[in-house]
């Protein structure tokens, strides 16, 4: 089983729920539909990385976001994680109405920093800097769905069970991953860096 550190313990999540179109001007840059409800999807445990892969058959594109480690059905710490795409085949699986499971959900997919304490789910912030130029940036306010709904949301149909994380949404800036890349991710609540995690693509 894959893990997850927090507090310097290994963590193994059962599975992670993902939410998307949860800002508005990624809908925008994906000419996506607004959504009514949260989007919900998955990654299995397999999906688990510390690495950061380009692609190998396909590019993998980013998706920087907030994600949260799950305690007794409540969020228990943060962390940065990204959401990895193989768009070209979401694309084509979009197209066909099909489940997106290929291009969101493969080994390597969801790589994510390390989870840490926080006070305050309405102060916290992302950045993500790519070859040291800030690419995506997102706040709490910014987002269509808060995190407290996307808990309520999620419980109606799945069972957390302690150590799944939640990832929240990526806002505007997505893009292809280059081999060699220096990607620095990092988590703030209220101007103080909580995290912040560096990865060069393979």
């Amino acid at each position: 089983m894959n893990v997850v550190k927090f507090k310097n313990k290994l963590i193994s999540p059962s599975k992670i729920v993902c939410i998307g179109r949860n800002y508005v001007d990624h809908i925008k840059e994906m000419d996506s539909e607004m959504p009514t409800e949260p989007v919900i999807f998955m990654k299995p445990n397999s999906a688990i990385s510390d690495q950061l892969n380009a692609g190998i058959d396909v590019p993998n594109h980013y998706e920087a976001e907030i994600c949260f480690l799950m305690k007794n059905g409540q969020f228990s710490a943060v962390g940065f994680g990204l959401d990895l795409t193989k768009r070209s085949v979401q694309k084509v699986l979009k197209q066909k109405g099909l489940p997106w499971e290929r291009a969101k959900a493969f080994d390597g997919s969801a790589v994510f920093s390390e989870f840490v304490d926080f006070d305050s789910l309405k102060n916290l912030s992302l950045e993500l800097m790519i070859n040291s130029q800030v690419i995506q940036q997102a706040n709490y306010d910014l987002m269509i769905h808060k995190p407290q709904q996307i808990l309520i949301e999620i419980q109606k149909q799945f069972s957390l069970i302690d150590g799944d994380i939640i990832m929240t949404g990526t806002p505007k800036g997505v893009g292809q991953i280059n081999k060699s890349d220096l990607f620095v991710g990092k988590i703030i609540e209220n101007n103080l860096v909580l995290i912040e995690h560096k990865w060069i693509a393979e």
